[in-house]
């Protein structure tokens, strides 16, 4: 940050912070699984944004998909619900899904790269910023 730095800067900064970490925790999913995402379906509030979709997509390198329904917390308390009752199967269920937009991934492979060196870099220099209670430090 500089004094040139406005909300639009932090605003930006919050919505690639957004995707990064995403980043993180998918290569962790994946180092754990063995398995490659496909694709990303996103869900909730933050799939209003397209800008932070599409930078998803590119810092990812994959698809993501947004479905109609964006609170899907809700819709699968409902869809489990209707299964329970025997209102709907699991086959119906899944049939119920539908996508609203579908974002690819623009960004080359090098652009992306030096953009999550980057982000790797700014947590390093992040670690240890807050010196914890007791330590003794100085306030």
């Amino acid at each position: 940050m500089t004094r040139g730095s406005g909300r639009e800067h932090l605003a930006r900064a919050a919505l690639e912070a957004i995707a990064y970490q995403t980043v993180d925790a998918v290569r962790a999913q994946e180092a754990a699984s063995g398995e490659r995402l496909a694709a990303l379906k996103a869900d909730g509030g933050a799939v209003a944004n397209r800008w932070l979709m599409q930078f998803q997509a590119d810092v990812l390198g994959v698809p993501v998909v947004v479905p109609e329904v964006a609170e899907t917390t809700a819709l699968g308390a409902a869809y489990l619900a209707g299964i329970a009752t025997g209102r709907w199967s699991g086959e119906q269920v899944g049939e119920m899904w539908r996508e609203a937009a579908h974002y690819e991934p623009a960004m080359g492979e090098g652009e992306r790269e030096s953009l999550l060196v980057e982000w790797r870099r700014a947590l390093e220099r992040a670690r240890g910023w807050a010196v914890p209670e007791g330590d003794g430090a100085a306030a």
